[in-house]
């Protein structure tokens, strides 16, 4: 009996893991909508559940994404995460084998070298160097994971997150736990001679000094710090090891974060390592800035403690969402939190239905940010007159809003009224196609305008379009051309070739290694509410400095708030695609513009 009691601090703390990890689960699965728990329930019945499994193995397991970043952090996570589970799934099929039996109490697994102290069973001799060989493997990670916390600069990381007393309390423990398994099976190894390379080798050099005393002692020891880490786990930062796996089937079942906070955010918020990739990415640490990088962000709103001054100062910039490795989409999240948080002004927007809707083919809507860089607008006007298209300038005049930066702002009722006063209005001109020069208006009407079959363009996959239609000509020069990824139109909305295409028809494209996902922020976001002007310059200048060590002739971008900002820095050449194109286009020749001309007044009188 005393024997046993060696298992119950670890069953102590499994059985509290495992009614808290129940009531989660159950409460957040309870309350997806209606429509999100069918999508669910959906998804476990077609391929997408396996397409869940393969990610769990590669990143809950694997860590591949880690890995592919930072192969030492990829080793040591991966060391921790699949070591120790192949230490259960492997212990567990020695058991089955030693008791000649699939049913077998799932604790034997963990204390087997203290209750089964000989070695009389089919291949007793593989398992035992196998099971050494899995907790050498993972003794590596630990020793890495320590040497991490001190030595950061060694793993190529800047910075390493903060830790509250659970995470204290639960790294503690999971320090613990595999030194003192290797020293309780030590003991045994040398007690009963049921060890390997690892253990006897361990054992040997105890020596006499081993004792059944000082064995159950250390295998006590073993049970408490299993028990202490399940029990801290909960509040700690190592609950994502299981809130990941739920996560990851929700996504993949096409759950999507409502514009108001539900269940679905508690699941991204538990499934966040603080493993701290993002930490070193996000530019407002250049700054001076540390304290509301998303790790900390998505920490605060676990605990509930969040600042306005945290959630509003980001760039909404979106590095922080390619550096994470479980996939938490963390702009959504802090938009979330905004409109939460954000008192809610009334506005009618009344002027706005003094713009009667045009009947046109083609609607072309500015946005507000490229009103404050009218070379882009005189560009595209150009470019639509060369074309013959039959355009409607949606805001030539009073200048409607999309609606994204009150969006950002978290005034989503505002924004709302702005988009359904939008959207009457396109879907009265009749058109097929809208294009927009800005990626924040872009997003936005990709994402939260309805209008049915209209195609939304932006302007570079238009201006494409047309010099592979061989509408315009244009020509080609020498100058040296470094593209900025907007950070919208790239790494939010995935959009880095269409660009790239029509820059190589004007110039040579040069390379850079800070470009597409890892591209810079310019520093002038309009997601960002706190941050200052001289904050924002030490930004723009981290950028800028870079593009000059490739001495380009242009610094060309798709995005005005990115040229407006950039074009202050006085050292360099700023143009938009629209402006570059423009510059070196040919004139088409008078029989293409009459077809052309033609073409349309056909398309009106289909209106008519």
């Amino acid at each position: 009996m005393i024997e046993k009691s060696i298992i119950i601090p670890f069953l102590i703390g499994l059985i509290y893991l495992s009614i808290i990890f129940i009531y989660r689960f159950t409460k957040w699965i309870r309350g997806l909508s209606k429509l999100d728990k069918l999508r669910l329930m959906q998804s476990l019945k077609s391929r997408r559940f396996m397409l869940s499994l393969k990610e769990i193995f590669m990143e809950g397991l694997l860590h591949h994404k880690i890995f592919l970043k930072n192969p030492i952090l990829g080793y040591m996570h991966m060391s921790l995460a699949f070591g120790w589970f192949l230490l259960i799934l492997i212990g567990h099929i020695e058991v089955m084998c030693a008791k000649n039996s699939i049913f077998v109490p799932f604790h034997l697994a963990i204390f087997f070298r203290y209750f089964e102290t000989t070695k009389n069973f089919a291949f007793s001799g593989v398992f035992s160097f196998l099971m050494d060989f899995l907790l050498l493997f993972v003794l590596s990670g630990v020793c890495m994971a320590m040497l991490k916390r001190f030595k950061k600069q060694m793993f190529g990381m800047k910075r390493t997150t903060r830790l509250k007393t659970g995470d204290r309390i639960a790294l503690i423990s999971l320090w613990l736990i595999f030194p003192l398994r290797l020293a309780a099976e030590s003991m045994s190894a040398n007690l009963h001679g049921n060890g390997s390379f690892l253990t006897s080798t361990f054992g040997n050099f105890i020596g006499n000094s081993g004792s059944e005393t000082a064995n159950f002692i250390f295998w006590m020891l073993y049970s408490f710090s299993l028990g202490f880490f399940f029990i801290a786990l909960p509040n700690s930062r190592y609950m994502h090891i299981f809130t990941e796996m739920l996560f990851i089937f929700v996504r993949n079942a096409g759950i999507k974060l409502k514009k108001h906070n539900n269940t679905f955010t508690d699941i991204q918020v538990y499934s966040c390592s603080r493993c701290g990739l993002c930490l070193d990415n996000c530019q407002l640490a250049t700054a001076g800035i540390n304290n509301t990088q998303s790790v900390y962000i998505l920490k605060n709103i676990r605990n509930k403690n969040l600042t306005d001054e945290q959630l509003f100062n980001c760039l909404l910039c979106g590095k922080c969402e390619v550096d994470c490795p479980v996939g938490i989409n963390t702009i959504d999240l802090r938009i979330t939190q905004r409109i939460e948080s954000t008192l809610q002004y009334n506005s009618s927007y009344s002027y706005l239905e003094d713009i009667p809707a045009q009947k046109a083919d083609v609607v072309y809507f500015a946005g507000c940010m490229t009103h404050l860089t009218p070379g882009i607008i005189s560009s595209m006007k150009k470019i639509f007159q060369m074309s013959g298209e039959n355009v409607w300038f949606m805001d030539e005049e009073k200048a409607p809003c999309c609606g994204r930066p009150l969006m950002q702002a978290g005034q989503y009722e505002a924004a709302s009224k702005l988009i359904f006063n939008n959207t009457k209005k396109l879907l009265g001109s009749n058109a097929k196609k809208l294009i927009v020069s800005c990626p924040i208006c872009y997003k936005v009407f990709k994402e939260d305008y309805e209008l049915g079959k209209m195609e939304i363009v932006f302007h570079a996959e238009y201006i494409l379009q047309l010099i592979k239609d061989n509408v315009i000509k244009v020509n080609n020069s020498n100058e040296r051309i470094i593209y900025h990824d907007p950070c919208e139109l790239g790494r939010t909305m995935n959009m880095y070739d269409e660009p790239r295409s029509v820059l190589q028809e004007t110039g040579k494209l040069i390379p850079v290694k800070n470009e597409k996902q890892t591209a810079w922020c310019c520093g002038g976001s309009l997601g960002n509410l706190k941050i200052s002007q001289e904050e924002r310059t030490i930004l723009r200048n981290q950028a800028v400095e870079d593009y000059l060590q490739y001495k380009p002739d242009i610094l060309a971008t798709a995005c005005p708030m990115c040229k407006k900002t950039f074009a202050r820095h006085r050292e360099i050449k700023v143009l938009d695609i629209s402006e570059i194109i423009t510059n070196s286009i040919s004139k088409p020749t008078e029989e293409k513009i009459t077809k052309q001309k033609t073409k349309n007044k056909i398309h009106e009188n289909e209106f008519v």
